[in-house]
């Protein structure tokens, strides 16, 4: 970052290596062309798709979200975190011409499969990139930028979006397509590969003992060199990580195996399914109160508005409190504002509870990742991170789903006390667990 800019980024972020803000830009570019998705129902009707018909579109888009984090993950550390990248970034932008051009219902969710399991492989190994580049004091903070350049794209797309959608669908598939390509030249040019060495075979791997990442301090990338097989900080091995003795592998039993990981990861589910009906019942309560779509897109830019203006300066003031409580205070916040939903019957009434999940997703940014981040071994950021995206994939597979299902069938009502009282509950739960993760990652805050 030139010396001429610290004025102008807010102090949560200042102090980030150039890996970091490379992703931060890239992902603002990236999510400049958000642009297919959201217009995919109309396109689907401009085409003569019947409804029925559109429900098999949108259920192969939301299964490439549970195939593509999977995947990614194992990729980014099969692989490396820059082919991953590359492969599917360059893979979504061919689906988006693919289905563009496909002549029927079927190649139609053959490509939608594709676009959002290709595109969501990019994940998991953006955020083990992140977590190489940084130590776990400043992975919330790069987690958050992250989050922050997702919010920045996804403004100023929605905007973009209805203005080309006007002029011809075929201009969403372009931009789409072509600020992927765009992003995957930065990773090409600008992203560099961290380099590994061959897992760590002691006995007692993953505790107070295993070696600290390390880099030459000559190496201009400011990436530290990864030592597979190693725990950032994990102190008590033996009871939540990887027992000693056990096989590295390549899937995800490392995960698997990870008792303390196995707790959280559902707990962030629930809570990231709560979340996810925002962009789901919300829309249908706005529908149910007679407004017009026009509503939702003010609402939406509300959200827009203020996560934009707020993130940098909210994540900073809270840095200072310990992250699963105030995990626990923001999914608390959202699990409020969604069931304010229930109350509201005018615009007013949903205006306000926007801000208040709005305000809740502020106060979460970027801590759920840096958690995953600080539990996961060296060797498996990229498993641990494409468990932690499969988690939300799964949420929002959920939300769809199981969260319309209850709205429609059990009414609306249901739905909004279900949400306050498993957002609250999981808020609790992943508080309570404090004591367990700082332990993990106590010798690494120390170091």
């Amino acid at each position: 970052m030139p010396s001429s800019m610290p004025s102008l980024v807010p102090s949560s972020f200042r102090g980030l290596p150039p890996v970091v803000w490379t992703i931060f830009a890239g992902t603002i570019v990236n999510r400049l062309g958000y642009l297919v998705t959201p217009f995919l129902v109309f396109f689907l009707a401009s085409r003569g798709v019947t409804g029925a018909e559109t429900s098999y579109v949108l259920g192969a888009l939301g299964a490439g979200n549970l195939l593509g984090p999977a995947v990614g993950g194992i990729l980014a550390d099969r692989i490396g975190r820059r082919p991953t990248m590359l492969i599917g970034l360059i893979g979504a932008s061919a689906a988006q011409g693919a289905l563009f051009l496909a002549p029927g219902v079927w190649t139609m969710a053959a490509a939608a499969m594709l676009i959002s399991a290709a595109g969501s492989t990019v994940s998991p190994a953006a955020y083990a990139l992140l977590a190489d580049a940084v130590d776990s004091e400043r992975r919330r903070r790069a987690y958050a930028l992250f989050g922050w350049g997702v919010n920045i794209g996804t403004a100023v797309a929605g905007i973009l979006g209805g203005y080309l959608a006007a002029q011809g669908y075929w201009l969403l598939f372009a931009v789409d397509a072509g600020s992927m390509l765009v992003y995957a030249l930065v990773v090409a040019v600008r992203l560099p590969e961290p380099r590994r060495t061959k897992p760590v075979t002691k006995p007692e791997a993953g505790t107070e003992g295993s070696p600290e990442p390390t880099g030459d301090p000559s190496d201009p990338t400011g990436i530290p060199e990864r030592p597979a097989g190693t725990h950032d900080g994990q102190k008590d091995g033996k009871k939540d990580g990887q027992k000693s003795g056990q096989k590295n592998g390549i899937g995800y039993g490392v995960v698997l195996r990870d008792r303390l990981a196995l707790l959280l990861l559902p707990l962030f589910g629930v809570q990231l399914f709560v979340y996810s009906l925002t962009e789901v019942a919300l829309p249908l309560a706005i529908h149910d109160s007679g407004l017009s779509p026009a509503v939702y897109g003010a609402m939406a830019a509300v959200n827009a508005v203020l996560v934009v203006a707020l993130q940098p300066f909210v994540t900073a003031w809270l840095s200072r409190f310990p992250q699963l409580a105030v995990q626990g205070a923001g999914s608390t916040l959202i699990a409020l504002g969604v069931a304010l939903t229930g109350l509201a019957d005018g615009i007013a009434g949903y205006a306000v509870s926007v801000v208040v999940w709005s305000l809740g997703e502020v106060v979460v940014a970027g801590i759920a990742a840096g958690v995953v981040a600080n539990l996961a071994p060296a060797h498996a950021r990229g498993r641990y991170q494409g468990a932690f995206s499969w988690t939300w994939g799964v949420a929002r597979f959920a939300a769809l789903t199981l969260g319309v299902a209850t709205y429609t069938t059990l009414g609306p009502s249901v739905l909004w006390w279900t949400a306050l009282v498993a957002g609250t509950a999981t808020s609790l739960a992943t508080v309570a667990l404090t004591a367990r993760v700082n332990a993990r990652t106590a010798h690494e805050l120390a170091a």
